[in-house]
């Protein structure tokens, strides 16, 4: 298994960081970042660590 780190949760499931079967990422840390100029809610912020799981079918 992963090294779940459970200072970072997280519910991100295809990204392959993430813990299968818990909501947390099994990186030590993760950056964060946003996409707006000036950002004002939630949605504006983005998890600059994220890598899409490849799926192997």
């Amino acid at each position: 298994m992963e090294n779940m780190n459970k200072c970072i949760q997280c519910t991100v499931e295809q990204c392959r960081y993430h813990c299968k079967n818990h909501d947390y990422c099994s990186l030590d840390t993760v950056r964060i970042g946003t996409h707006e100029n000036y950002p004002s809610t939630d949605k504006c912020t983005d998890c600059l660590s994220f890598s899409a799981k490849s799926e192997i079918l």
